[in-house]
């Protein structure tokens, strides 16, 4: 069992006790049950997605800290927000300690008791927690009272039309800089401007903006605001409809939707943006009837036309169709509604003229095409990663031995030895890690360089590899205020300065075996010299976290 620090000991100790008995509790959320207060997930399934660690001062009734975990974490995360509790609660409540702690949990209670003895704390087990029972409660009700994401009498035929979408993958007849504009005239909607999501290979789907305004404005702030507070900002902005798709294995593997086989694996996602409601993942009745007509129109369109748009031609093309509606639009047509008729007339048309206009947009940002994106993709997840240093006897056992080498001339043999950044996976991971190095000229440089994320006010020390493309890439995110990587970091410095600005890095096996985070000569498979630079070589000052828009 892990015991706390004796400074973070002292320190709870210091803290003044107060006569209140706090509840603590960890139980399984389920989709749509609030991490966040939002509506994402309004409509989902009860499935378990994560546990949630409330802790309440009873005396009180008001919540001290509260956190989201996987149901795997083990009860260190119990700790950690009881910590969180005592030293950092949630406004308006003082640091404090309390007198006594009561749980339902007896497993719980037994670590709790091994972890927080002599902090003068009474922990008791108790059948009920009445208060944090009252706020699971609240969270169930809130729940079921979330419509689903679409209404009945219309989810079967709408997600039909979407999967048909899929089929038809208009993203690989348009850009989203090629408008479509899709005249409806019903349910309060004149015309909508539809925009496909999808060309680049990041997210697809179509956004059908309510307003040319909408459409334009958000372009124009997108590419004009460079926070992640301002991106936010325009996102939520927007005023259309959307029908988007996800795939289940996204979160899981990483799989990119360009490379799905089938719909079976897809899902479609449908919703609403506004200015005042912001994002909202559930249609109601009539933005429901309206998709159903526009999607049913622009499918038409693409079947009949899709001959005439050659790659990067969008030419003016114009038709209209008489859509039937479903009996369920029919019977809720409004009594007053004066063509209460069985079918609809829409008219599709391209926009040639506003596609100039848009790309013309981005083609005013091309001064900023040079600044290097950093990328995210090249290192495995869950890898274990280590800056060390390899004896020089040692590298030349290395070099003669190592299935891939990428050697480096006139490397300085100077100090205690050679400094490396260490990357341990699996070992079909790391022949894709190597292949994808060698794939992108090799390995010419490795660097640190100061990143901030403004949307939470973070600042990190950014560990990146430079590949002979030129391009950036990710490898580790350390926080500025972390002792072992300051320490490490600064041995790092001074030993690439001895080396003359000479480095390297490993890759190597055995991530879950025996000698994972140590890994032994036979588990290494391969080492890639190259240089070290600094921030100041790289001239990119401070890089900032931003949202990558697919277009």
């Amino acid at each position: 069992m892990t015991a706390l620090n004796l400074s973070t000991h002292r320190r709870l100790q210091q803290l003044p006790q107060i006569a209140s008995v706090w509840e603590g509790d960890r139980r399984p959320l389920v989709s749509g049950m609030p991490s966040s207060a939002d509506w994402t997930d309004a409509g989902a399934g009860s499935e378990p997605n994560g546990e949630c660690i409330l802790w309440v001062d009873g005396s009180q009734g008001m919540v001290r800290a509260m956190d989201v975990v996987t149901p795997e974490t083990g009860s260190e995360a119990v700790v950690r927000t009881l910590l969180r509790a005592m030293e950092h609660p949630h406004n308006p409540n003082s640091p404090a300690r309390p007198q006594k702690i009561v749980v339902s949990d007896r497993e719980l209670l037994f670590y709790l008791r091994g972890v927080l003895q002599d902090l003068d704390i009474t922990l008791d087990y108790v059948p009920s927690l009445p208060l944090i029972d009252e706020i699971f409660r609240g969270f169930q009700d809130a729940v079921s009272s979330r419509p689903p994401q679409l209404p009945p009498q219309y989810a079967e035929a709408l997600t039909q039309k979407a999967i048909t979408l899929w089929h038809d993958a208009p993203w690989d007849m348009f850009a989203d800089h090629q408008i479509l504009a899709i005249e409806v005239n019903r349910w309060d909607i004149d015309t909508l401007y539809a925009s496909v999501m999808g060309m680049l290979g990041m997210e697809f789907g179509v956004l059908f903006y309510r307003s040319l305004e909408s459409l334009q404005r958000f372009r124009e702030r997108v590419l004009t605001n460079e926070s992640l507070e301002d991106m936010e900002e325009a996102f939520l902005g927007q005023d259309c409809l959307f029908v988007t798709f996800e795939n289940e294995g996204d979160e899981k593997e990483g799989v990119n939707l360009s490379i799905v086989p089938t719909i079976d694996a897809i899902e479609p996602v449908f919703g609403n943006l506004h200015p005042l409601e912001g994002l909202r993942s559930f249609l109601y009745d009539e933005e429901a009837m309206a998709l159903m007509v526009v999607l049913e129109a622009f499918h038409r369109f693409m079947r009949q036309h899709r001959s005439k748009f050659e790659p990067d031609t969008f030419p003016a093309v114009s038709s209209r169709y008489r859509i039937p509606l479903p009996a369920e639009v029919i019977v809720d047509a409004p009594a007053d509604e004066a063509t209460k008729t069985a079918t609809i007339a829409i008219k599709v048309s391209t926009m040639p003229d506003l596609a100039a206009e848009l790309l013309a947009l981005t083609d005013t940002d091309d001064d900023d095409a040079s600044f290097p994106a950093v990328r995210d993709d090249l290192v495995p997840e869950n890898s274990f990663l280590s800056l060390g240093v390899v004896p020089w006897d040692m590298l030349d056992l290395l070099r003669s031995g190592m299935a891939e080498h990428q050697p480096m001339t006139e490397v300085k043999a100077a100090g205690d030895g050679f400094p490396v950044v260490m990357i341990q996976t699996s070992r079909p991971k790391a022949k894709t890690l190597i292949g994808a190095i060698k794939a992108a000229g090799g390995l010419q440089a490795i660097c640190f360089n100061p990143g901030a994320d403004p949307f939470d006010s973070e600042h990190y020390d950014l560990g990146l590899f430079q590949t002979g493309n030129g391009d950036l890439h990710l490898f580790g995110e350390f926080g500025d205020d972390d002792p072992t990587h300051i320490a490490a970091r600064k041995k790092w410095d001074q030993r690439c300065k001895k080396t003359n600005g000479c480095c390297g890095l490993i890759v190597a096996t055995g991530l879950t075996g025996a000698s994972r985070g140590k890994p032994q000569f036979k588990d290494m498979v391969a080492l890639f010299e190259a240089r070290s630079l600094t921030a100041k070589d790289l001239g990119l000052g401070t890089l900032q976290l931003r949202l990558a828009a697919d277009f």
